[in-house]
């Protein structure tokens, strides 16, 4: 038995009587929860503590730290939360609801606490999962909160639970207000919810080590205030040291104001444009009448992070090039900020910190962007399970010559770069299109390469004239219901489509085989010289096998039903 002055404490949890629970709330007097020996059998994370952290809800109460075991394949959770009520759901699900969810729950009947392995069905309600591939590891009172630490393998073939692979994963939590007399009693529709997005499956990879003579350099914004909207980038002008050398960036890393890590949603560093020898400052929304023109020269980029991601690190051999001659002293940088609950008042200096040296490498590496374009044209229908966008960087464009990869590819001359994303609508009666907003989609990469290129943008989209015969051909067969007058934007054209089974699988065969409009860009948002639109959609010989998920043994899994934790009354 551990030693009780470990045991984790349950705040704010309703005792079976009125008395009792008159009693704890008017006094204060904490409730111990005394973990079960049997509940603790298990090994501890192999390494400490937890590499990986994300905040879950815009509050911060809920935080998730964890670790991966490519040798057990099993992720180490840590679920830190920090005003524990009457218990917490936390899971993923392929749709980023809690209906139709793989969960963990720790739930209360106001007399004992319990922690299961659990799956919702599509009305919201709470089932228990015969099959208990969570295994609780510790339950623990920390100075922030109660951390529940467990595991779970990557796939489980347990038509319940969620296959881990690489790539985002959509996590989901609730949180209870109240005791309930059994799991089954739970209904999600009725909790507190939310959604965070991250890649789970970080690569196992030993990243090289700083030189003692790197300098460092932070590029953020200075105290803004975080607008009252749901979705903002915001842009700021940094400008370099005048006679600032020729440098190599060898690694960044984030710098996000405590406190606002479940709002910056992702941040990019761009530099302007060499021939942009005077920037005018400037910290405001991207999108404001008064930002400067030539801040859309300022699209070389530098850095990128997104929500989840940790420090990036270039290989021993190259590093990112900025400052010296030929290049602008000026670097944009731009935040997203997601803020759902409209949250007021927040003051923000997030931004990003760049490791540099003097001592010039042998490359300079370069970042490039794959996938779609930014642009309506790109469009979902509704109520679809696994409809398929993809963006091409075709061997036209590679002939010019924000993850880590497990291992390093090499591209060649020629090579087609394609990006593919698959969305799931079905809880959607209209289309979704491609664009900025956060009801809007985006299918790109952001490679980090070397040697560098001129290369910088090679992005695609359906040819917008394609489209537009599909509009009129959708148009004939619906009675003239579609909208196709010139006027129309296309957004508003595939808002008057009366979506059934046809017009999907019409567009879905218009993107499988119309010409695409490429993007072959330089940094400057100019495209290279040649013919661009119109161009054929390239033929994919070889294709990946999908990998065969593994079952893992029976042995070490958690027992069948709930694992019980009973509970002692005591002063905190």
């Amino acid at each position: 038995m551990q030693d009780p002055s470990r045991w984790c404490r349950w705040a704010s949890l309703p005792c079976p009587s009125v008395r009792e629970a008159a009693f704890m709330y008017s006094t204060a007097v904490a409730v111990f929860l005394v973990i079960l020996v049997a509940a603790l059998q298990g090994s501890a994370p192999p390494e400490s503590p937890f590499l990986y952290h994300i905040p879950l809800d815009p509050e911060g109460s809920l935080e998730l730290s964890w670790n991966v075991s490519y040798a057990q394949e099993a992720i180490f959770f840590q679920l830190l939360v920090k005003q524990l009520k009457a218990g917490v759901l936390f899971g993923m699900s392929d749709r980023g609801e809690l209906e139709n969810a793989d969960l963990v729950v720790l739930w209360t009947d106001g007399d004992t606490a319990y922690f299961a392995d659990a799956w919702s069905d599509q009305k919201g309600k709470i089932h228990l999962d015969p099959q208990q591939d969570y295994q609780l590891l510790q339950v623990q009172r920390t100075p922030e909160g109660l951390a529940l630490l467990f595991k779970r393998p990557f796939g489980t073939c347990d038509p319940k639970d969620y296959l881990i692979e690489d790539g985002t994963v959509h996590l989901v939590y609730g949180i209870l207000e109240e005791p309930f007399q059994s799991l089954e009693a739970i209904n999600s529709s009725g909790l507190r919810t939310g959604l965070q997005r991250v890649q789970l499956l970080k690569p196992n990879i030993t990243f090289p080590a700083i030189p003692s003579d790197t300098c460092t350099m932070d590029i953020h914004a200075p105290d803004i205030q975080i607008p009252n909207q749901v979705t903002t980038y915001w842009c700021y002008i940094h400008e370099l040291p005048e006679g600032f050398p020729r440098h190599h960036i060898v690694k960044y890393e984030p710098i996000v104001t405590k406190g606002n890590e479940a709002l910056v949603h992702h941040m990019e560093i761009f530099q302007c444009a060499p021939e942009m020898d005077n920037v005018p400052h400037f910290s405001g929304p991207c999108d404001s009448k008064m930002k400067p023109d030539r801040l859309n020269y300022c699209r070389h980029v530098l850095a990128a992070w997104a929500l989840g991601a940790k420090a990036f690190y270039y290989p021993e051999e190259a590093g990112i090039a900025f400052g010296g001659p030929g290049s602008s002293r000026y670097v944009r940088l731009e935040v997203h900020y997601h803020n759902p609950l409209v949250i007021e008042g927040r003051r923000d200096s997030s931004g990003i910190r760049l490791y540099y040296t003097d001592k010039l490498r042998r490359f300079n590496a370069g970042i490039m962007e794959l996938g779609l374009v930014y642009t309506p044209v790109m469009a979902i229908p509704p109520r679809e399970t696994a409809f398929v966008l993809t963006g091409y960087c075709t061997d036209k464009c590679t002939q010019l010559e924000i993850r880590m990869l497990k291992k390093v590819v090499s591209v060649h001359p020629g090579d087609v770069l394609i990006t593919s994303c698959t969305y799931n609508t079905e809880d959607r009666e209209l289309a979704t299109v491609g664009g900025f907003g956060i009801l809007e989609e985006m299918c790109v990469n952001y490679v980090h390469y070397y040697p560098q290129t001129q290369l910088e943008l090679c992005k695609s989209a359906v040819d917008a004239g394609f489209l537009q015969k599909y509009f009129h051909l959708i148009n004939r067969f619906n009675n003239e219901d579609v909208c196709t007058c010139p006027q129309a934007s296309v957004s508003q054209q595939f808002a008057s489509v009366p979506w059934n089974s046809f017009n999907s699988e019409v567009l879905k065969a218009l993107y499988d085989f119309a010409p695409i409009s490429m993007h072959c860009n330089k940094s400057s948002a100019v495209r290279f010289p040649g013919e661009w639109n119109l161009q054929p959609l390239p033929k994919v010989i070889p294709t990946l096998e999908e990998p065969t998920p593994q079952c893992p043994t029976s042995q070490g899994r958690s027992p069948a039903g709930p694992t019980i934790i009973s509970i002692g009354g005591g002063k905190g």
